[in-house]
């Protein structure tokens, strides 16, 4: 443990991407007498969040950003993030009188740099899944498209076209895939790190949870075996996979059902997003291998680097004031009236508003320029 801390709770961070399995392991895992698992806490993510609200507030939300990074910037930011959170997974631990909490939050991948700022000395378990089945799964439970009109064919341009038209909580499932997933197969050369496998989890679920728990320093004996058990904990959740609930056996069908959920079209969009070289490194060549037998092509490394960059550029996009101010309610449609237009002029001071100003204008002009590299880059590779 760094010297920066005193005594601390035992924390685990167990680290996937969304519709990979974590709400399953997590849930296999706190069987043991040791181990509690709250289904999802985000806590890391508003931590290393600190300091960004929403524009709307009242005081103004670049003078609190302003502020609370001049403030921290001038102390070790990681000792009070890391005062508060073992304070916090503290009381849980007490409470559930355990000794090890597992914090499963599938989009730490975001926060990697953080949770190594604050809690470097904490072990991690990576969980990795088939891309195609967490496609199929995003398909299927939260009804995120994989391309962009059925009556055309994918390409570049128009998955470009769609990402700029859709919600951003639907192109976020998709970043998960492009940015998060080379980030999390990064992460397994992390010392602490243990490695599990989705697809050899389902099949030796026993063997595989007593080998997590070795390594997490618990007794493996002391879980008789890795059945499903009581998830009554996720009923007064609001996160966490819910088809845990209806289960009473650990379901390995879940393994192939992509091969029927996935349309060819649908497979080559994954493949583009992914890579076929990540796939491979990955150990996901068999089911390469299957899509290529149904017609998919690997189209090469520049495909998915373009994919990447532009999935960048829009979280970059993201990122900055603009994409709050831009006029947009959360469901993506354009706000009107005179109300809301006085609403925002009462909570927006004139900084604030001119500098909203100015993000829409350099937001517009980025998308067309994003949209111009991306026609210039597909004449280069001969993109259909």
């Amino acid at each position: 443990m760094s010297g920066r801390f005193g005594r601390s709770p035992a924390v685990c961070f167990l680290l996937g991407l969304p519709r990979s399995g974590t709400t399953l392991v997590a849930h296999l895992l706190q069987h043991h007498p040791d181990i509690v698992a709250p289904p999802e806490p985000w806590l890391m993510l508003a931590l290393e969040a600190f300091g960004r609200v929403d524009q709307r507030h009242p005081a103004g939300s670049s003078l609190i950003e302003a502020a609370t990074s001049e403030f921290l910037g001038r102390i070790d930011r990681a000792i009070p993030s890391r005062a508060f959170a073992d304070a916090a997974y503290d009381q849980y631990l007490a409470q559930a009188g355990k000794r090890i909490i597992l914090d499963k939050t599938p989009r730490y991948w975001m926060a990697l740099e953080f949770l190594e700022f604050v809690y470097p000395e904490a072990p991690h378990i990576l969980l990795m899944r088939n891309p195609y089945a967490i496609a199929a799964s995003l398909k299927s439970t939260w009804g995120v498209p994989l391309r962009a009109e059925i009556s055309h064919p994918v390409s570049v341009s128009s998955l470009t076209d769609l990402m700029l038209r859709l919600p951003d909580g639907i192109i976020t499932s998709l970043a998960d895939l492009v940015l998060g997933l080379p980030k999390l197969a990064a992460h397994r050369a992390r010392p602490h790190t243990q490695f599990v496998q989705y697809e050899l989890l389902v099949a030796h679920p026993d063997e595989e949870i007593r080998r997590l728990l070795a390594g997490l320093g618990c007794d493996p004996a002391a879980v008789a075996s890795a059945g499903m058990r009581q998830a009554d904990y996720l009923r007064s959740s609001s996160f966490g996979d819910r088809k845990i609930l209806e289960r009473n056996a650990v379901d390995q069908s879940s393994v192939k059902a992509w091969q029927a959920q996935l349309s060819v079209e649908e497979m080559q969009t994954v493949t583009d997003l992914v890579g076929a070289e990540l796939l491979l490194e990955l150990g996901y060549e068999q089911e390469l291998v299957h899509a290529q037998q149904a017609g998919v092509l690997d189209r090469g490394g520049e495909v998915t680097e373009l994919y990447r960059q532009i999935f960048r550029t829009w979280w970059d996009l993201r990122s900055t004031k603009a994409g709050a101010l831009s006029g947009l309610s959360d469901a993506g449609e354009p706000v009107h009236g005179m109300a809301a237009q006085l609403q925002q002029t009462l909570l927006a001071s004139e900084a604030d508003r001119a500098a909203g100003l100015d993000g829409i204008r350099n937001r517009d002009v980025a998308i067309e320029m994003l949209r111009g590299e991306v026609a210039r880059l597909e004449r280069i590779l001969k993109i259909p």
